[in-house]
């Protein structure tokens, strides 16, 4: 047993660099399988891998990249207006289902009698400018495209990269299975299963990212708007109503009637009896003023002017 702990200890080390090495570089498929062939002898015998999904040779992973080109992920929306909203809806259902697509999420509603939806398609990526054009006409209900938006991203690089990092750690699986079949402590045996359950579990998580990557790329995402074109003259219409006219229009009269009313009361009771003293007060001191002679020409209490000698005393007349 002292030589297979060491033997453990390198696979280890090997899983590690695979698993970071994996996003660096592809390996070449020979090399990938030739190192396979080898797990196998050294293992005892010949073993046998899932596929790796999206990959149509397990022996090359540049497989999807020399197929598809480029593995791209469309998301995009488009706002149509038409003139039967759920005729619209049945239309585009049926063509977008003859596309090979199919409805991932739909919200209707309908408000002041105004429907309206938001429906998201699901289709195959070679389908969508067909499913763009469908949108479009809608066999002529379409009346109005409001507005259409695209985005593109290319994520074929990150497909062949888990592909990769996928078969690495499946070789290094293949290892460890052959270490613990030869195995014969129980404490040798626990390692490597402890290493084994940490190697499926990248597997896992690796394959689950790979095969979303594989089904957006492969089945674009559409959101669609239907609404219904609005009428300027039926919009006016039902902005204006007579009785809610006659209804503001009296209230606007109760509110001016009221505030002169209240003007009035205020007058009644607070500034005429200010007004009425301050005029009791002005009058009495006006009299009191004349009593006094103040602001009378000659008013009496002025001494008579001096005479001069000589001068003829001045009679009033």
């Amino acid at each position: 047993m002292r030589t297979i702990r060491p033997f453990i200890a390198l696979t280890v080390l090997a899983l590690a660099l695979g698993a970071c090495g994996g996003a660096a570089s592809l390996p070449a498929p020979e090399a990938v399988g030739d190192a396979n062939r080898g797990v196998g002898y050294a293992s005892g015998g010949a073993t046998t891998e899932a596929p790796i999904p999206g990959e149509g040779d397990a022996n090359d992973a540049n497989a999807v990249g020399a197929r598809d080109n480029a593995k791209i992920i469309r998301t995009g929306s488009i706002e149509v207006e038409v003139s039967d909203v759920a005729k619209a809806l049945r239309t585009a259902r049926d063509a977008i289902v003859g596309l090979g697509g199919y409805v991932g999420a739909s919200n209707t509603s309908n408000v002041a009698d105004r429907p309206t939806a938001q429906i998201t398609y699901r289709i195959p990526a070679d389908r969508w400018e067909d499913a763009l054009d469908v949108l479009r006409d809608l066999n002529g209900l379409t009346t109005k495209v409001a507005t259409e938006h695209t985005d593109a991203v290319e994520v074929t690089g990150q497909v062949i990269d888990l592909q990769a990092r996928i078969k690495n750690l499946r070789a290094s699986e293949t290892a460890l299975q052959g270490i613990a079949a030869r195995a014969t402590k129980i404490s040798d045996v626990l390692e490597v299963e402890v290493r084994l359950t940490d190697v499926r579990g990248q597997i896992e998580q690796l394959t689950a990212q790979l095969e979303d990557l594989n089904d957006r790329a492969s089945y674009a995402t559409l959101t669609a708007y239907f609404s219904s074109p609005v009428v300027a003259v039926e919009a006016a219409r039902k902005d204006w109503e007579p009785a809610t006219a006659v209804d503001e229009a009296a209230a606007s009269l109760i509110s001016i009637l009221q505030a002169v009313a209240t003007a009035g009361i205020w007058f009644l009771i607070v500034w005429l009896p200010i007004l009425l003293v301050l005029g009791l007060i002005g009058g009495a001191g006006v009299w009191l003023a004349r009593r006094a002679g103040i602001g009378r020409r000659g008013g009496p209490g002025l001494p008579p002017p001096p005479t001069l000698p000589g001068q003829p005393a001045t009679t009033e007349s």
